[in-house]
This record gives structure tokens, sequence and C-alpha cells, in this order.
């Protein structure tokens, strides 16, 4: 069994976060899934609905992930100064402050899903269709809340595998249902809602459980006091995790407004599939760096300085590795990818194809300031991480789709996305460069 505190060499290092990886991707299919058979059962404003109204259900359950990254960074470092005690209370009560937290945004969600539809400029079917499918996923969101924060918080426990095998179950329910409630009972738009929300208490249940009991991983649920510095600390680190996963939701929710204006329908529905294809490429950046911080964070916590700056030195090679084979499969499978999910709609697929051949150059620097991001996380360094996704997703995505458009119309929002990640990427090695005398990396 691979431990936090071996010596990782690139072989170790991948086969410590493949599963993370695997897990992260697996958990972005859930969306893919939705939006197959959505828009080939149900139609494209059922597509366009679920696209719509997407970006709000997440900003309500990403708090889990700002628990998880922030939470494993904390906890890393607790065991890396021997404190096993203190690691598991400190994650207790993670766990018990995310579930309560998905309660209280499950009812404010069903509060303002329609006045946020509304404000983003859904109405008549639209409207409708993105209320009924917030609501039946908000059902769910404690568990969805949980399900994020898990995901990162098993590679601490140093059960990434067991973290898979919890994805992946999640994963075929979401799938099964998927067809048998959309496919086969022709539910619609509600059975596909019903599937995600099935399935998103699947994968926040059975961590629950196992953690619960007696295990032999590094963590376990006990009883704990309310830890007020921890619990700061945890929101500090993770708050660039949480700051990049609402900015990006708050980003498609402009990208929505400025294709409404654009586009129409038609728009959303192409920006729906990239992003599904988007998160599956994205998960795998975002997989790699939830595996590695744990790492990182057990490193920086024992001192262990050349394996620190070994660990950061093979996450650059391997990102941009990754970088060049997402940016050649995007361009590779851009139309067989359009087809699976527009293929009856030839004006779509053509506007869809094109956005997509232009869309993938972001995946050759989206990897770096994701990594540079969670680096920083990692080292309890949550303002600087903070920073570079502030910047990335908030102010260079938001300016870059607010301008781009009037030079080059509805080319010009696909060209957003590319120019926002370069100018993220070389925010982050100046941070990166600024930053190494200090942490010893």
């Amino acid at each position: 069994m691979i431990q936090l505190s071996d010596h990782f060499n690139y072989p170790r290092l991948l086969r410590y976060t493949a599963p993370s990886i695997i897990m992260m991707v697996v958990t972005s299919i859930y969306g893919v899934v939705d939006g197959f058979f959505v828009s080939n059962f149900a139609g494209k404003t059922p597509f366009a609905a679920v696209n719509f109204i997407y970006p709000f259900l997440m900003i309500l359950g990403c708090v889990g992930f700002m628990f998880g990254t922030g939470g494993s960074a904390l906890i890393s470092l607790t065991f890396g100064m021997g404190d096993k005690k203190k690691a598991n209370e400190v994650f207790s009560l993670l766990v018990y402050t995310a579930a309560a937290c998905g309660l209280v945004f499950a009812l404010l969600g069903f509060v303002f899903a329609g006045p946020v539809a509304v404000l983003l400029g859904a109405e008549g079917q639209l409207l409708k269709d993105s209320i009924s499918y917030a609501r039946i996923c908000l059902l769910a969101l404690p568990f969805f809340t949980l399900q994020y924060e898990f995901q990162c918080l098993f590679a601490t426990a140093e059960k990434p595998k067991l973290g898979l095998y919890v994805t992946v179950a999640s994963g075929v329910t979401n799938m099964i249902l998927d067809a048998l409630f959309v496919a086969v009972f022709h539910w619609g738009l509600e059975g596909a809602a019903a599937a995600t929300a099935l399935s998103q208490f699947v994968g926040g249940v059975i961590p629950l459980w196992y953690f619960g009991h007696e295990n032999s991983s590094l963590l376990r649920l006990v009883k704990c006091r309310f830890d007020g510095r921890a619990l700061w600390k945890t929101c500090t680190n993770g708050s660039s995790e949480l700051m990049s996963n609402i900015s990006m939701s708050l980003v498609s929710m402009l990208y929505n407004m400025q294709l409404m204006k654009y586009a129409g329908e038609n728009g959303i529905a192409a920006y729906g599939v990239l992003m599904y294809v988007s998160f599956i490429f994205q998960a795998i950046f975002i997989g790699y760096a939830v595996g590695a911080a744990p790492v990182i964070g057990y490193h920086h916590g024992a001192h262990n300085y050349g394996e620190l700056k070994g660990l950061l030195r093979k996450s650059l090679l391997l990102i941009g590795g990754f970088s060049i084979l997402m940016f050649g499969a995007g361009q590779l499978l851009a139309k067989p990818l359009s087809m699976l999910f527009v293929g009856y709609d030839q004006e779509l697929l053509q506007i869809t194809v094109r956005a997509f051949m232009i869309f993938s150059f972001a995946f050759l620097f989206s990897g770096f300031a994701i990594l540079g991001s969670s680096f920083f996380t990692a080292l309890n360094d949550g303002m600087t991480s903070a920073l570079i996704s502030f910047l990335r997703t908030l102010v260079f995505q938001c300016m870059a789709v607010l301008v781009f458009p009037v030079l080059w119309g509805i080319d010009g929002i696909w060209l957003s996305t590319v120019a926002a990640e370069m100018m993220a990427v070389l925010m982050t090695v100046l941070f990166l460069v600024g930053k190494r005398k200090r942490y010893h990396y």
C-alpha cells in the first residue's frame, strides 16, 4: 500500500492519483449521461433547461469541495505532525458541518430556484423545466455536498481506491436509472433529475457508513467539539476551490445570458455540450490535483523539502502531458461528440462543432492553473490559492466573455475561455516563482 510518507517517483505518483482522477471523471459523467438522455429522448428545450439551471445547483453543492480540499490539507498537515487523534476530530467536525450546510442550502435553493432562473432570462417552457429539474435535484443536495467532500478525503485516508469504488457505484446508479426513467418510462426531465438525486444519495451515504464504523483507513468519524480555528483554517484553505466552483458557475450563468443574446436556445444547447465534455477533461486535471494534494501537504508538514520540490516538478510535467492529450482529443472528437448529443439538429450540430474546435485550445492551459491553485492549498496558503482561482474563473473569464463577443460575435464567446486560461497560467507562474523561497520547493 502506498503511504503519504513514501518517496514518490512518476509511477507511484500516477498510481496514487489515478483513483482520484477516475473518480472525478466518473462524477463528471453524471451530467453527461443526463444530457445524453434528456437531449435525445426529451428534446432540445429540456436539454437547454438542464444546462441553464445546473450552475445554480453547483454553487449550492460545492461547499462540500471547500471542506474536502481545505480539510484534506489541514488533516494531512496534522498527520505529518504526528497527531492522529486531532486529525480524526477535525475530519469529523468537517463532515458534520458539510452535512448541515447542505441541508440549509437545499432549503434556500427551493426558495430561490425560480427567481434565479427568471433573472438569467428564462421564460415559458424553459423556465418551467429549469425549476422542475432544480427542485428534484435539491432533495439530495446534502448528500451531493458530502459526496463532493468525501471525494477529496478518501485520498487523505489513504483509501483512494475505495473512493473510486463509491463513485463508480454512484455513477452506475445514475446511468441505469437515467436509462430506465427517461428512455424506458419516458419520465423526461423529471426522470433525469430523479436519477441524479438518487445517485447522489448513494455517493453520500456509503462513505458515511464506512467512516462511521471501524475501518482500516487513517480516518474515522468520532465525537468532536466545535473547533472554530480548525474550521476557519479549513475554509480559508479551501476557499480557492470554493471560489473556483462558484466562479465557474457564475461564469456559466453569464455565458448563458450572452448566448441567449447572440444565439438563443441553440447557443445554450451548444454550450451545454462543451461543458459536458469540458467537465470530463477538466476532471482529469482536478482529479490529479486532489490526489496529489495530501502527499504535498504531508511532506510540507514533515519539512521534506527535497520531496516537495520533486513533487512539483513531476506534477508540472504530468499536467503538461495531459494537456497535450486533451487538446488532441478535443480536436479529433469534436464532431463525433457533438453528434452524440445534438446530431438530430443540423444547425445546432454545426454551431457545436465549430465551438468545440475553438474551445479545445483552452485544454492546453487550464491544467496548470488548476494544479497551481491546488498546490498552494496543500501548502495551507489559502490566500494565494484563492487569488489564482478568483482571477482565472471570475475576473479573466468575465472580462473576456463581455468584450470578445462585441468584437467577434458568437466565436468571441468560445475564444473568451481560451484567453482567460492563458492569462491564468501567467499568473500561476508568477506566484510559483515568487513564493519558491518561502516554501522551499
